[in-house]
């Protein structure tokens, strides 16, 4: 049995584990307790009431959190000479096609979201292997493959996330940081979590959101109150 530290005991303390608590309470509750000497992610972890196996519960989506997640997003937008300048003005890190391509091939993943154009997604497909495994791959669905470069750029650069549920039913997602406002933190919780309600599937029956926990790099899980939650 691995021994409790001081600090994860000090922090035990500030919380009863066996209670459910709000939103707020969480939030203010994860930034009390967390001890460590970086600016820890805040995480919220929700565990859904379907089946991902199955094509028709799959759960996935994108969310723009209102006050951004705290990180710096490295954005390449691979994309025609046409759209260059777009997608420099928008704020992209990295800008270019082929160039980008042959980084990519030789092992350069340097990065955190590209977006690109549909007619350009056939030159991705060799890219499959690199990054697919790294979630980097653009996809429609995520809005990361599209016309409107700019405003892709933008949205990535702004909290703009990604969510999929796993293989055990569950979504984790990063809402901030602990340097973040209670409040903030708790808006951005809770836009997730709305988020992932409204793609509640009609397959999915019985309870959807069986629980929320908040927590932060290293801290202890906060159990969420989720009557409010379909």
């Amino acid at each position: 049995m691995s021994k409790v530290s001081k600090k994860r005991k000090v922090a035990n303390t500030k919380f009863d584990q066996n209670k459910v608590y709000s939103l707020g309470e969480a939030s203010k509750i994860v930034k009390d307790i967390t001890t460590t000497k970086f600016d820890s992610s805040v995480d919220v972890a929700i565990r859904l009431g379907v089946d991902p196996r199955k094509a028709n519960q799959m759960v996935r989506g994108t969310v723009t959190l209102p006050h951004g997640t705290g990180k710096t997003v490295r954005v390449l937008a691979l994309v025609t000479p046409d759209k260059e300048a777009e997608a420099k003005a928008a704020g992209a890190d990295f800008v270019g096609l082929d160039e980008y391509i042959e980084k990519i091939k030789g092992g350069w993943t340097d990065i955190d979201v590209i977006i690109t154009l549909p007619q350009v997604m056939g030159k991705l497909g060799a890219l499959g292997r690199v990054l697919g495994p790294r979630g980097l791959m653009p996809n429609p669905k995520t809005g990361t493959v599209t016309m409107d470069i700019g405003k892709a750029v933008t949205e990535s650069k702004g909290g703009k996330i990604d969510f999929k549920v796993d293989k055990a039913g569950i979504i984790h997602a990063s809402v901030g940081k602990v340097s973040f406002d209670a409040s903030k933190l708790e808006e951005n919780a809770n836009e997730l979590i709305n988020t992932v309600v409204k793609l509640k599937p009609s397959s999915a029956k019985g309870t959807y959101v069986k629980s929320v926990f908040m927590s932060s790099t290293m801290s202890a899980g906060i159990a969420v109150e989720t009557k409010s939650m379909a």
